[in-house]
């Protein structure tokens, strides 16, 4: 099994394990969301090591072994990104299995359990980006959308689409549902390795929001802000950012 087909078959398992807990009805609410975390997060590691036992792992709800530093291939995972959306039986929420070689987001499959039948956007299964519209939309956060896109979408008379999880607004990028996904509100290497990899799969542009690189595998996982969107608007975008720094 190469590694773009592992990553996909663990989200996708991970995935159905996650719906499994959430009607089982024991859980509710935060209870939900942390079992679900739990339950899927002992599958992935598991898995992992038993696929991969070679690699490194960095996973959310795992205690960080820094050891994975000195490591050239690190899988990174996210058990449930978007676990308030999860526990609110929404459907923007996500499971990323991304694996990092040499700090770059190689390979990795993101799964929206959620959506009707379920989907895995994964590296090594590419589907051309669809039209987009003269209106462009900035995927932003339900509660607390990042000032420079908000800014971004006023300068270019684009419109806001509120959803949930990292992944599920990354992907909504990848499936032609909007244009841009600009964030700067805190994020941590699980939150975007695996979304990142599928984007640059599918010839978005991914970048920190300074245009910098995404590089993984830190010792601090700390990855703040990215910028994930269609080519055409990255000079735009990453030059209004710097307008407004």
């Amino acid at each position: 099994m190469t590694d773009a087909e592992l990553a996909a078959h663990l989200a996708e398992v991970a995935g159905r394990i996650l719906l499994d807990v959430r009607g089982s009805g024991v859980f509710e609410g935060k209870a939900l969301g942390s079992a679900g975390d739990a339950t899927a997060n002992e599958f992935l590691c598991h898995a992992i090591g038993a696929a991969r036992p070679e690699d490194g792992l960095l996973s959310e709800e795992e205690k960080d072994d820094t050891a994975r530093c000195s490591q050239s291939r690190v899988w990174i995972v996210d058990p449930v990104d978007g676990t308030r959306e999860y526990g609110e039986a929404r459907s923007d929420w996500a499971v990323h299995v991304g694996l990092a070689i040499d700090g770059v987001a190689t390979t990795g499959a993101v799964a929206l359990p959620g959506l009707d039948g379920g989907l895995v956007l994964r590296t090594d299964q590419i589907t051309p980006l669809p039209d987009a519209p003269a209106r462009p939309r900035l995927v932003v956060s339900r509660s607390r959308p990042a000032k420079e896109a908000v800014e971004f979408a006023e300068l270019i008379g684009g419109d806001l689409v509120p959803m949930g999880s990292a992944g599920a607004k990354a992907m909504a990028i990848v499936r032609g549902e909007a244009e841009i996904y600009l964030h700067s509100g805190g994020q941590y290497e699980w939150d975007s390795c695996a979304p990142v990899a599928v984007a640059l799969a599918h010839g978005l542009h991914c970048s920190r929001i300074d245009g910098s690189p995404m590089v993984y595998n830190r010792q601090d996982p700390y990855l703040p802000d990215l910028l994930i969107c269609r080519p055409e608007w990255a000079e735009r975008a990453l030059q209004s950012v710097a307008d407004c720094a």
